[in-house]
């Protein structure tokens, strides 16, 4: 509650609520809908398969049936977030170094004091959500209790955290692993876990894998192929550049180079070193499994979509395994350095130090999250609540940036991401290709956003409204501009 209080209290000074993400107002945009007209779609009357979180939208759409204001109940499902994970991060903490298991609130307390995760709790995003389903996932195939039951809960939420983010096939991957590895010496025992951990897991996948089929062509949905599209230039780089890139990003380093820090948690970077002893838990590889899906986490996204932009968004699931592994390893070294008068003074000094420095980053996190939300509503909010009031209601708007505009103006788009579009998923890194796709297209208006001015065609475009947000400006990104494309 603490922690929900400053992060929304800070926003709340700086002209909040609201979300420091447009894809939020995606989510709730599908989830309106969806309580609305019991339908799948971001434009009304039109079906649409761009959600890569089904599982999240039905929660969303679940305040808008209960009737409870959206922004109140975002934050609520993110704290509850927050709070699944720390449980999980505990609950781990003891399966792992049970000879630390009275000080499980360690990890709890570590995890829900984080910046990132915070952030993301309140970010109206997924993120929070699949990350501690992936821990508890993690969890329950570590604990390995055998039985039906057991492989029906571990299946069932491996089906749900993929339909929490299609990136859980990793975790998913990973638990049956534990479960063909397992110390059962009956194999036909083995083989049916296998079998029935496969059939728990589709069962709530079948569908939304047809649903997607039907809609899109594809088993994923459209956003899947048009985020890795769009930033196509970014694998120019080595693979390996790109991955001790994000690696030490997600690590606590800065985004780019290797001096500084963007996280307190790089501090635990020594005891996460500690951690990988061979000597300390080779007897027991599932040990090393939530580090296999730290490590196959940033590969993954090295490979396909190299990306650190709003707070490493992307990479901030696997976080809680670095904070745990970082926190055992440091406890493990300081074990080693005695008792003695000197040994005392120096832990107490390094807790006292590593404890401001959290904190001091944890306010940091609230400012940056009061910060972001304002550019939100300045840029992406202003924009749509002026399209809503000035523009007719079959107007057709193209637009990089659809998610605030479609919450608030509720118009046809012609999603220049790729979203709604995916008609446009191969040209999304060609600009002379995607002009002339616009220029040809009905689409009334054009709505730049932040970084993508769309110069080709807003050049021969007559202005209509500018944001005129000055942080924007000052980050040296171009204003939100609405032109008019028809006469």
């Amino acid at each position: 509650m603490a922690v929900a209080a400053l992060y929304l209290g800070l926003s709340a000074a700086q002209g909040g609520p609201g979300f420091p993400l447009d894809d939020a107002w995606i989510h709730l945009t599908y989830a309106r809908n969806l309580a609305r007209h019991g339908r799948w779609e971001f434009v009304p009357g039109a079906v649409s398969s761009g959600s890569t979180s089904p599982l999240w939208t039905i929660l969303l759409a679940a305040g808008y049936w209960l009737g409870l204001p959206y922004h109140l109940w975002a934050y609520a499902l993110g704290g509850a977030s927050l709070w699944l994970l720390a449980a999980a991060g505990m609950r781990l903490w003891r399966l792992l170094w049970p000879e630390w298991a009275d000080k499980a609130w360690l990890p709890g307390l570590a995890l829900a004091l984080t910046f990132p995760l915070t952030w993301a709790a309140f970010s109206g995003m997924e993120t929070l959500f699949f990350a501690a389903l992936g821990l508890w996932t993690l969890t329950l195939a570590i604990e390995g209790r055998g039985g039906w039951r057991w492989m029906a809960a571990l299946g069932l939420l491996s089906g749900l955290l993929i339909l929490t983010r299609p990136d859980g096939l990793l975790v998913v991957g990973l638990a049956g692993a534990a479960i063909l590895f397992s110390k059962t010496k009956n194999e036909k025992r083995k083989t049916l876990d296998v079998l029935g951990f496969a059939l728990f897991t589709l069962l709530p996948l079948i569908p939304y894998l047809w649903f997607n089929l039907q809609v899109s062509g594809s088993i994923w949905p459209n956003t899947f192929y048009a985020k890795q599209t769009e930033y196509t230039a970014l694998l120019a780089r080595p693979l390996a550049a790109r991955f001790f890139n994000l690696l030490f990003f997600s690590l606590g380093g800065p985004a780019a180079g290797w001096r500084g820090m963007s996280g307190p948690y790089l501090l635990l970077l020594p005891g996460l070193l500690a951690t990988l002893n061979p000597k300390s838990k080779i007897q027991n590889l599932k040990f090393y499994l939530p580090l296999v899906w730290a490590g196959g986490h940033v590969l993954a996204y090295a490979w396909r979509l190299p990306v650190t932009y709003q707070h490493g968004r992307y990479l901030l699931p696997i976080l809680p395994v670095w904070v745990l592994f970082g926190l055992a390893g440091w406890l493990g070294l300081m074990g080693q350095w005695g008792d003695g008068r000197l040994s005392r003074i120096g832990k107490r000094s390094l807790t006292l130090t590593g404890t401001v420095i959290w904190l001091v980053f944890l306010l940091l996190g609230g400012q940056a999250y009061a910060t972001d939300v304002a550019f939100i509503e300045g840029e992406m909010v202003t924009v749509a609540e002026w399209l809503a009031a000035n523009t007719s209601p079959d107007a057709l708007i193209a637009a990089h940036d659809i998610g605030a505009i479609g919450y608030f103006s509720e118009r046809p788009l012609l999603d220049l991401a790729g979203l709604v579009s995916p008609e446009i998923i191969p040209w999304l890194a060609d600009e002379a290709r995607l002009a002339d796709y616009i220029g040809r297209s009905d689409a009334d208006y054009l709505v730049t956003a932040p970084g993508w001015p769309y110069e080709r065609v807003a050049g021969t475009a007559v202005p209509l409204f500018d944001t005129d947000y000055i942080w924007t400006r000052e980050q040296g990104f171009n204003n939100m501009i609405v032109y008019r494309l028809r006469p």
